[in-house]
């Protein structure tokens, strides 16, 4: 009996239970954003680093550091789900929160540089725009309690289709522009309904920090490509 108690999803749990799943898998998603702020700062006082994210994004070098990073994604978030073991979930947990950081050296490096030169602070703006639309989705999900997983289909070609874009962009040379970004957006807006989703409906108790990864990750995804819009004004 204890063992299909186990299985049961979080939509199945009496709410005190909910309520506690919610509050650790949160709770983690704000550690592994503090964690991020930590290890990116870190990285960023690291010239050679620094220099090493400013090379990755030349040339077909970015494609597969992306190809990379959604292949160590996906291995992340499977680990964390397939795995019962507690120390598996937080190992996974970390590595994934370091290799974002890693990615997004040359990013932030790029923002602090325009900041600088325009006065325009884009990653606070970013930071907040990004909080909200975040709350907002996951609200609407946890508000509702729809079930978003026909979701999962549709990002799949949608990540599909922007590689594709990515691929043509760097065959042709031609700038994929503000409105990629903007389809991104949209697309980090619907991973975050699919993930939050999946957590209500999907993950059982124990799984908090595989739910922290999946949001974690939707989150990032978001943020980065906001920042990129911000910049593009």
């Amino acid at each position: 009996m204890e063992e299909f108690k186990q299985i049961l999803p979080v939509s199945a749990l009496a709410e005190d239970k909910k309520v506690a799943f919610y509050k650790k898998t949160y709770t983690y998603l704000a550690f592994s954003v503090l964690l991020f702020v930590v290890v990116e700062y870190l990285f960023l006082q690291s010239e050679f680093i620094v220099n090493i994210g400013l090379q990755m994004i030349q040339g077909w070098t970015w494609l597969i550091v992306l190809g990379l990073f959604m292949l160590a994604t996906n291995y992340a978030e499977k680990m964390a789900l397939k795995s019962n073991d507690k120390t598996t979930h937080h190992i996974a947990l970390f590595l994934y929160v370091i290799a974002e950081a890693f990615i997004f050296v040359p990013l932030i490096f790029i923002a602090l540089q325009y900041t600088a030169a325009t006065g325009t602070d884009v990653l606070s703006q970013a930071g907040i725009m990004t909080l909200a639309l975040f709350t907002g989705l996951s609200a609407i999900v946890l508000m509702t309690k729809k079930d978003f997983s026909f979701l999962g289909s549709i990002l799949t070609i949608g990540t599909f289709l922007a590689i594709g874009l990515i691929v043509a962009g760097m065959l042709f040379g031609f700038h994929l522009g503000l409105w990629f970004s903007v389809g991104m957006v949209v697309l980090a807006s619907g991973s975050i309904l699919y993930q939050t989703s999946n957590m209500v409906h999907k993950y059982h108790e124990e799984q908090y920090v595989a739910a922290s990864l999946g949001l974690f990750a939707s989150l990032m995804l978001l943020f980065w490509y906001i920042i990129s819009i911000f910049m593009s004004e």
